[in-house]
């Protein structure tokens, strides 16, 4: 009876503890409910309005309606029109574009030869649910203008499929797995950098040293830029190994895009050591953190199958443009500068978060 009684109190205790912390509380109640709420609505695996354009050398009315019939079917967005095949590629290696038509000048002759595609669907072939979705394409009704359905070939669109034609998904999988793995360590790593000093009682030393503020979150980050530029590394040498990954762009760019994105990773951990207390809540933070850059960036479920919101928190996380590069570069050969954007958003990221990080620390005890 008297254990029973120790146990109630130590609960009561906790309790008590818990109500008064009101970080700890609001996260049982706020992250179940905002997940539940954005994950619910974001995972999607219907792809619609994938980013695609269009070349027609035909320019008849017959082919003008093919582009209107897949535009229809609203699986691709067409938003820019070009003049060449060369041009659809370009698009798609830098990363513009995700699927090319191609319609030829004979297209109209072809509408009356069974044995020839009516035209060429051009897909960026790193991700294997951009390819399903070209297979769709190519399975598509045309309908002539005098109303019946023409039915060539069992495949009367051909798909040329780019940088993975093997259809393998471990490709696909492991430049956005180097992303999920530096995303949970580096902010981990400086989630619990500034609580744990406080923790410990250091933060008492640093209130007598003459270091600054901006001195300290740096110090504080600079030792794991190296370790994730190591964890880079090593996942590279085993993807290449283990997976058989291609590495068709330039490695210095890719370490560049790297180090761009562990400094924004590390510089958001300290952002959030900064606003909890404890070793606990970092962990949980960093948990809240995890989970939509997995679920949200592009690395399990298509971006354009997510609703505009969901989207628009995607583009705020590091990952998202991260993946973005190491896809560009290891996959499809692009060029650093052909993907400036991401990488400016990158160091925007890292030097938005370290302010805001500085400004919040003071070294003071509570």
């Amino acid at each position: 009876m008297k254990s029973l009684h120790r146990i109630l109190a130590v609960l009561y205790k906790e309790l008590l503890q818990l109500g008064r912390d009101r970080l700890t509380f609001g996260m049982i109640i706020g992250i179940p409910l905002m997940q539940m709420l954005l994950f619910g609505f974001a995972i999607n695996t219907d792809i619609r309005n994938l980013q695609a354009a269009y070349v027609d050398l035909s320019n008849t009315s017959a082919s003008r309606q093919l582009v209107a019939e897949i535009q229809a079917s609203q699986i691709v967005g067409f938003n820019t029109i070009l003049s060449s095949s060369e041009q659809l590629q370009q698009g798609i290696r830098s990363g513009d574009i995700n699927i090319g038509v191609y319609i030829p000048a004979d297209f109209e002759r072809r509408l009356q030869q069974p044995d020839r595609a009516l035209a060429q669907v051009l897909v960026n072939g790193s991700d294997p649910t951009v390819v399903s979705v070209a297979n769709q394409i190519a399975m598509f009704p045309f309908e002539s203008r005098t109303g019946s359905v023409v039915s060539l070939a069992p495949r009367p669109i051909e798909v040329r499929v780019f940088y993975n034609p093997e259809r393998r998904s471990s490709i696909f999988i492991v430049p956005g797995l180097i992303g999920v793995i530096l995303t949970f360590t580096m902010i981990l790593f400086t989630a619990v950098a500034i609580v744990r000093e406080r923790e410990r009682g250091n933060l008492e030393l640093l209130i007598t040293t003459p270091v600054a503020n901006l001195e300290l979150m740096v110090g504080k980050v600079v030792p794991y830029v190296i370790i994730g530029l190591i964890q880079t590394s090593i996942i590279l040498v085993l993807g290449k190994w283990l997976f058989g990954l291609p590495i068709r762009g330039d490695l210095f760019d890719f370490y560049i895009a790297a180090l761009a994105f562990i400094a924004a990773s590390l510089t958001l951990g300290l952002m959030i050591s900064t606003v909890t207390k404890s070793q606990f809540q970092a962990m949980q933070m960093t948990m809240f953190v995890l989970l939509p850059s997995i679920l949200l960036s592009g690395f399990m479920f298509p971006f354009e199958g997510m609703p505009w919101a969901a989207q628009w928190i995607a583009e705020t996380l590091p990952l998202t443009h991260f993946i973005r590069l190491s896809r560009g570069i290891l996959l499809r050969g692009a060029e650093l500068l052909e993907l400036w954007d991401q990488l400016l958003i990158l160091i925007g990221f890292a030097i938005l978060a370290l302010a805001i990080a500085t400004r919040r620390f003071s070294k003071q005890l509570d």
